[in-house]
């Protein structure tokens, strides 16, 4: 049973390739950067980043005592920041894309960027602290208030849609106050990479900017803006010479994570305690370099990689509707089912096997991502909310005319 984990390797590829499409050794796919292709990606990567956490739970070196590692998913461990990378990209993308295609995009922007993003972090924040009230978690009035304002994190996975807003409102900045376009994405990226050095010097905390996964993979923000703006030279460029770019790509990418890792152990993200402070600043500079770098290396090789497979099914489309609230409540029951509840209370029930708890997560945080969906939804005006007997009313309703229509035929 333990063994069983191992397919996951197994079954990704064919979520992933199941009806994907290869343009052919001298075509390329037009649409790898559609709305469509791109959401389905996204899903997937939900996913993946499901496996991360549990990782996270299950094989992690640091995790005390040693007896309950259970390998199998090693290497989604260290995969949390490079996954989130991509979708950084994709955000940095969709905006820029948007702000020229979308007459008088700028208004209205909180509402459509913005206040999404800030509904999802704090409904699945006020979830995670019933449930932590729920397992028997003690607090006083200023961890509820930490809590609540996520100040604090409730939700231990909540800091992609922490900083997003701030990304967001960065470009909005930017956009609005300067006309020339080259200017305004230059103010983005500066305005990133102030919030990257920022981040290198606060050392680890209980707040936000709690550590370097706050803070190593946001470049890919402005990398995405950078993209968009400059796509209509790079991509045929790319495919003038695609074959020698995805070999260069491929075949670098290890090298390059191997001697992130090395940089890594080198420099690193910690010293408190040990090291003067302005040598831990310079050691995480030089960290969040490397990792900025592989971090743009692995989005362009999935880039080049999507110039020739189009990918595309009902369960990844369906999975792209989704991702943001099933990248968010997923976790609660990671949380729930591991050893221990995010801040030490002892979770209700420990699942032993891993692929059990792979398939118990997903089966329980696809539902909830659902309805947390059609919760925001309905909040954010896109849809009414409708009883459940008026569902089933209108549907007997539908059902009687269709019999009526089929009888009059």
């Amino acid at each position: 049973m333990k063994q069983a984990i191992y397919s996951v390797y197994v079954i990704l590829p064919v979520i992933l390739l199941w009806g994907a499409k290869f343009t052919g050794p001298k075509k390329f796919n037009e649409e790898f950067l559609s709305l469509r292709q791109t959401k389905a990606f996204q899903g997937f990567l939900a996913i993946c980043i499901m496996l991360h956490h549990i990782a996270q739970k299950t094989c992690a070196s640091w995790i005390q005592p040693q007896s309950r590692i259970v390998h199998g998913l090693d290497i989604f461990v260290d995969m949390g920041f490079l996954l989130v990378s991509v979708f950084l990209f994709f955000n940095g993308y969709g905006v820029y894309k948007s702000f020229h295609s979308k007459e008088n995009y700028l208004k209205g922007y909180f509402k459509k960027r913005i206040l999404p993003v800030v509904l999802a972090l704090y409904s699945t924040t006020f979830i995670f602290f019933v449930v932590r009230l729920l397992i028997g978690e003690k607090m006083d009035g200023r961890q509820i208030l930490l809590y609540l304002t996520s100040l604090d994190l409730c939700n231990p996975n909540t800091w992609y849609v922490i900083v997003l807003p701030f990304f967001y409102l960065f470009f909005y900045i930017s956009f609005k106050l300067f006309k020339k376009d080259g200017l305004a994405v230059a103010s983005t990226t500066l305005l990133v990479v102030l919030y990257m050095l920022l981040g290198t010097r606060i050392n680890h905390n209980d707040y936000w900017i709690r550590g370097e996964w706050w803070y190593n993979c946001v470049f890919l923000f402005p990398v995405g803006i950078i993209f968009a703006k400059f796509e209509n030279k790079i991509i045929p460029h790319v495919q003038k010479f695609y074959w020698a770019y995805l070999a260069l790509f491929l075949l670098a990418y290890y090298p390059i994570r191997v001697g992130t890792g090395i940089v890594g152990n080198m420099f690193g993200y910690y010293g408190e305690g040990w090291l003067p402070q302005e040598i831990i600043v310079k050691n995480r500079e030089i960290t969040v370099l490397a990792q900025s770098v592989l971090c743009t290396w692995f989005v362009m090789c999935l880039l080049l990689l999507g110039m020739k497979f189009k990918i595309g099914n009902k369960f990844l489309d369906f999975m792209g509707k989704i991702t943001l609230e099933f990248y968010l409540i997923h976790g609660l029951y990671v949380e729930l089912f591991g050893w221990q509840f995010d801040g030490g209370v002892k979770s209700p029930h420990h699942i032993k096997y891993v692929i059990v708890y792979v398939l118990v997560v997903f089966a329980l945080g696809l539902p909830s991502a659902i309805l947390l969906k059609s919760l925001h939804d309905v909040i954010l005006g896109k849809k009414k909310a409708q009883p459940l007997f008026d569902i089933k009313i209108n549907k007997l309703v539908q059902n009687n005319k269709d019999q009526k229509k089929d009888k009059t035929a």
